[in-house]
């Protein structure tokens, strides 16, 4: 059976913790891909800032030339709040000949609990969780935890800083840098 990764997100934008999750995961535990599967709008927070497609076109200009890195876009295309569950059983009726992987932060394995259908979840999946500065893995729920170098960057700062104007040519791979300047993508205005 092929064994797929799946890191879920906003993704607004794609920054290199994201990347540096997804490769150590892949390897530590010797997956075959990671799927990145942008969300069009999570349950948990608030909506994604920046249009899906622009979302989408950065994923895919880092991973381009990474063959064992894909997108999904199976959760753009939801209308309304996009949950685990309903995302896993329909990737399973596509994919039985899968084991999926799924990675979450340390803030999510906090917030397990309030996950819709985490119950019939956990029986579909096996959590990967990693750390994330300020949180705890403590849970009941089975996840497999993976240390990963703790690099505490959020999408939610680097937009803060391109507003201000700041630098963020190291918090973001040079390809969603280009691709934020060439589109102009959130400046103030």
């Amino acid at each position: 059976m092929k064994q797929i990764g799946i890191l879920g997100g906003t993704f607004d934008p794609p920054h290199i913790g994201h990347f540096i999750i997804a490769d150590e995961v892949k390897h530590q535990l010797q997956l075959d891909e990671i799927w990145f599967i942008p969300t069009n709008e999570p349950p948990h927070k608030k909506k994604a800032m920046m249009a899906k497609h622009h979302r989408v076109n950065m994923l895919n200009a880092v991973i381009e030339k990474i063959n064992y890195f894909k997108v999904n876009t199976i959760e753009c295309n939801r209308i309304g709040k996009s949950y685990t569950i309903d995302t896993i059983n329909t990737l399973k009726e596509i994919h039985r000949d899968v084991n999926f992987y799924f990675i979450i932060g340390a803030d999510m394995v906090e917030y397990l609990p309030y996950w819709k259908d985490i119950e019939k979840l956990e029986k579909k999946i096996q959590f990967v969780g990693v750390k994330r500065p300020g949180f705890k893995m403590d849970t009941a729920y089975s996840v497999m935890e993976v240390k990963v170098p703790l690099i505490d960057i959020s999408s939610t700062e680097v937009k803060h800083r391109i507003e201000k104007g700041l630098p963020v040519q190291f918090f973001l791979p040079n390809a969603v840098l280009t691709y934020i300047k060439e589109h102009r993508l959130y400046e103030s205005e």
